[in-house]
């Protein structure tokens, strides 16, 4: 995502943390989500690639 702008952010309203503070929706931690608004283009796209590895890793079936 060079030179295209802010990141959207990835919420879908689906905001429920699990066991280790990450949303079930997004993949956000708590602490993401707190600092996404006052973060850099550059750390949105950090905090987006963090957020798609756990996407990733996490059961193809989750329950909420």
């Amino acid at each position: 995502m060079s030179d295209l702008g802010e990141p959207a952010s990835p919420c879908i309203s689906v905001c429920a943390l699990d066991a280790n503070d990450i949303c079930m929706g997004c993949y956000r931690s708590a602490q993401e989500i707190t600092d996404w608004w006052m973060a850099s283009a550059k750390e949105k796209q950090d905090i987006l690639a963090r957020c798609e590895e756990r996407r990733q890793a996490d059961s193809p079936i989750r329950l909420l």
